[in-house]
C-alpha cells in the first residue's frame, strides 16, 4: 500500500512574493487570487516568512484611538507591524514548513500544534515546491471506495494470512470500511482494524471480527 504524502495532495501553482513586495501589492495579491496567505521568499528561493489576512490586518487594527500609555510589549509588536512597507516587515518569521516526504497525517498534526490553516512545502534546500492547505488534506477522502478497499487489503493481509488462522472480509462504502469475518486471536482482531483505520481515505471501521482465543487478558468478547 503507498502512503500517502504531502507531495501527492499540496499545491504546486503557488504564489509567492519577494521580501521587498510593497504592502499594496501583497493584499492586491491576496484579493485577486483569493487566498488568505502567501510565502515570502528570499534568496534562492527559501521561504523566510508568510504573510497572512492577519499580518495585515494589523494596519486596520491599531488605527484610530489605540491606547499608547503603558503598552504592553504584544501591543509595542502590533504597531511596529502596523508601520509594514514590505513583505519582509509584515510577514510572521519564521514559516512553518514541512517537506513533500512527510506523512499526511504529521502534517495534519503539524498544522493543528502551530495553528495555522496552511504549510508551505519545501525541498532539502528550503526552496518552496508547493503549499499545503486543509482543503489540499481532504483530498485524501476523495478515494474510490474501490481503491481504499484494494489499500486495506494489502494492509491486512500479512496479518490475516500468516498469524490469525481466519478469514476477513472488507467493503468499503463512502469511506467507511466493514470487517467482517473470523480470525484466531483478539490481539489480531483488533491490529486489523487498527490498520485499516491508517489506510488513505477511510472515513470509519466498522469492526465486525470475532475471534477464538482472547490473548489479550480482557474482559471476553464477541
Amino acid at each position: 500500500m503507498k502512503l500517502w504524502r504531502v507531495a501527492d495532495v499540496m499545491t504546486t501553482d503557488v504564489v509567492a512574493v519577494p521580501e521587498d513586495a510593497p504592502y499594496r501589492h501583497v493584499v492586491d495579491l491576496l484579493i485577486a487570487r483569493r487566498i488568505t496567505a502567501v510565502p515570502v521568499v528570499g534568496r534562492g528561493g527559501r521561504v523566510v516568512g508568510v504573510v497572512s489576512e492577519c499580518d495585515l490586518v494589523r494596519k486596520i487594527e491599531v488605527a484610530g484611538d489605540w491606547p499608547r500609555v503603558l503598552e504592553s510589549p504584544r501591543c509595542r509588536g502590533l504597531r511596529a507591524k502596523a508601520g509594514a512597507r514590505t513583505a519582509a516587515e509584515a510577514m510572521t518569521s519564521p514559516a512553518v514548513t514541512v517537506p513533500g516526504t512527510l506523512s499526511l497525517a504529521s502534517a495534519a498534526r503539524r498544522m493543528t500544534s502551530e495553528g495555522v490553516r496552511r504549510l508551505p512545502v519545501v525541498d532539502d534546500n528550503g526552496r518552496l515546491i508547493g503549499i499545503l492547505t486543509r482543503s489540499d488534506l481532504l483530498k485524501a477522502h476523495l478515494r474510490a471506495d474501490a481503491d481504499i478497499r484494494t489499500d486495506v487489503m494489502d494492509r491486512i493481509g500479512g496479518l490475516v494470512l500468516g498469524a490469525t488462522g481466519g478469514t476477513v472480509q472488507v467493503t468499503s462504502t463512502g469511506g467507511v470500511v466493514r470487517l467482517r469475518g473470523v480470525v484466531r486471536l483478539r490481539s489480531a482482531a483488533g491490529r486489523i482494524a487498527e490498520l485499516s483505520r491508517d489506510v488513505p481515505g477511510v472515513v470509519d471501521v466498522d469492526d465486525d471480527l470475532s475471534f477464538h482465543v482472547d490473548d489479550t487478558g480482557a474482559a471476553p468478547g464477541r
